[in-house]
């Protein structure tokens, strides 16, 4: 997909309930499972035992963190959209949250930015994100939340 550019917060106002991008796909290899579960400390077996997981598991693989899904937003986002003309920008935090699928190891996944709000704060902007994550190949979203983010001039 082809990165939208905005040349300053500003430009996002009319935007407001539309969506505004969708970012390219990304892997999530067993390698990016594993060193998020490393990072974490969360080495459940469903995540990182691929024999077991092969076994017991009901999707016969491992599947990443739910939490490891959530945390290529930023990433995701940066790799949709530029919004030009501000110095910062930071996660403020969500309003909801699901994981709704899982995500397993050597799928490819990708976000859908929907601009939900765009207020006014001292210095920037707060934007209200709602955001879907899919997984290629399959129909029902692994994660969508109502995601905020600042952005500072």
């Amino acid at each position: 997909m082809a990165k939208v550019v905005i040349a300053n917060v500003a430009q996002l106002k009319p935007l407001v309930g539309t969506e505004v991008a969708v970012s390219d796909w990304i892997a999530v290899s067993q390698e990016r499972i594993d060193g998020f579960a490393d990072a974490t400390e969360d080495h459940q077996w469903i995540h990182i035992d691929r024999e077991r997981a092969a076994r017991e598991s009901p999707y016969r693989t491992t599947v990443a963190h739910g939490f490891l899904t959530l945390s290529l937003l930023p990433h995701l986002l940066g790799q949709a959209i530029d919004i030009e003309g501000s110095r910062l920008g930071i996660n403020y935090g969500l309003n909801r949250l699901r994981f709704t699928g899982p995500v397993p190891a050597g799928s490819r996944v990708r976000a859908r930015f929907r601009l939900a709000a765009l207020e006014g704060i001292p210095g920037g902007v707060q934007i209200t994100w709602n955001v879907t994550v899919e997984r290629e190949g399959e129909a029902k979203p692994v994660l969508v939340a109502e995601w905020i983010t600042r952005r500072h001039e």
